[in-house]
């Protein structure tokens, strides 16, 4: 049998960088709730002085938004700003998947 060079995802890039379970959910999250954020201010073309008014935030914070810097939000934040952006966040409860 051939060996591989590569490993199958579990689906959450921050697991299989080493991250515990908890911690890699939340990372996720924050990040997949960044890239919306990131996507709405590109799709309006806003400066970053603009989404910063948006947001009511400081430009410097928009800068580390649009840098993806995940440790400088937590999700309540990350809520926050959505909502100010005029969206809904809606969350989806499933059972996580069995360990053989």
């Amino acid at each position: 049998m051939k060996k591989h060079d590569y490993e199958i995802s579990s689906g959450n890039i921050f697991k299989d960088l080493g991250f515990g379970d908890e911690e890699a959910v939340n990372l996720l999250a924050r990040t997949d709730l960044i890239i919306e954020i990131k996507r709405i201010v590109k799709e309006n073309r806003w400066s970053q002085a603009e989404a910063a008014k948006i947001l009511k935030i400081s430009q410097p914070r928009v800068s580390e938004l649009m840098t993806t810097r995940i440790e400088k939000f937590s999700l309540d934040i990350l809520l926050k700003f959505l909502a100010r952006l005029g969206k809904h966040v809606s969350f989806v409860v499933q059972d996580a998947p069995k360990v053989a």
